[in-house]
């Protein structure tokens, strides 16, 4: 099986090759958010190049789709579409590669970018998929600087009200949003307690922890009646001091002594990874 720790720290990699052959990006929470998406790709989902229209496939939206270079690296790895395109075509005039997930591309259920909607879609998606009595599950990607839209939370009634056991939604809690900590900008207290008071499962992990993450979605497949929410406690930027828990990394393009400082962390965790 492969390595997925180390995989997390090579695909970081390319995220920063995206990034920099774009000239734009959110790379704070692409960082942040990688784990999730190993997780859900390469462990949890049913979902490849093969069954993407099979109607019994799994499905992600990524509702905080400002971090779409994370899913770029992840789908190109994942073989929907070659790596090599998307450093050409990424952020270019015409290209279907842009800032946020596109789905004319394979492997992209949804248009995403304004926060707050993919948690209602997919609730959607998840009572679609219990009417026609399909086993397909869905997963929904949030940023926490999200939960301040109101329809996130319409989203989450709906979800328990529907008893939609077939639904899995992230947090990635990185604590910071664009303008400074989610706490100043819209306090948020206990994320867990929140969406524990409208009925949901509720795991905790440490989401910069691909293991952890490999259990809290086995462990959510497994349970009967409710939604599941995971938050995963993840460090904004996570891979080099460079760029770790600093809210100034939201959405910026590294120089080139940044570029190859970041590098040089990133591989040396991936080689630190494989040889644990």
């Amino acid at each position: 099986m492969e390595n997925l720790k180390a995989l997390s720290y090579e695909l970081r990699r390319d995220v920063m090759d995206i990034i920099m052959a774009g000239k734009a990006g959110h790379i704070g929470g692409d960082m942040s958010v990688m784990e999730t998406l190993v997780s859900l790709y390469f462990h949890t989902m049913n979902i490849s190049p093969e069954n993407q229209d099979d109607p019994d496939r799994d499905m992600l939206v990524m509702s905080k789709g400002h971090c779409v270079e994370s899913l770029y690296a992840v789908l190109a790895k994942k073989g929907f579409f070659p790596l090599e395109q998307v450093l050409k075509e990424y952020s270019q005039f015409g290209s279907h590669f842009i800032g946020h997930p596109n789905n004319k591309l394979p492997g992209i259920e949804m248009n995403s970018g304004s926060l707050g909607h993919g948690l209602p879609v997919a609730v959607g998606m998840a009572i679609g998929e219990k009417m026609d009595g399909r086993s397909a599950r869905v997963y929904v990607v949030m940023g926490d600087g999200e939960l301040a839209e109101g329809s996130v939370w319409e989203g989450a009634m709906s979800a328990t009200q529907y008893k939609l056991d077939n639904l899995t939604a992230i947090v990635d809690r990185n604590r910071l949003q664009i303008s400074g900590t989610t706490e100043e900008v819209m306090h948020q207290d206990s994320v867990e307690e929140r969406f524990k008071a409208f009925g949901w499962n509720v795991l905790s992990v440490a989401g910069n922890d691909v293991e952890a993450m490999n259990a809290a979605f086995d462990e959510a497949k497994a349970f009967k009646g409710a939604p599941t929410l995971i938050v995963a406690n993840t460090t904004k930027g996570c891979g080099s001091p460079v760029m770790e828990n600093k809210a100034s990394w939201h959405h910026h393009v590294p120089t080139q002594e940044e570029y190859d400082q970041i590098m040089k962390d990133l591989k040396e965790r991936e080689e630190a990874a494989l040889h644990e």
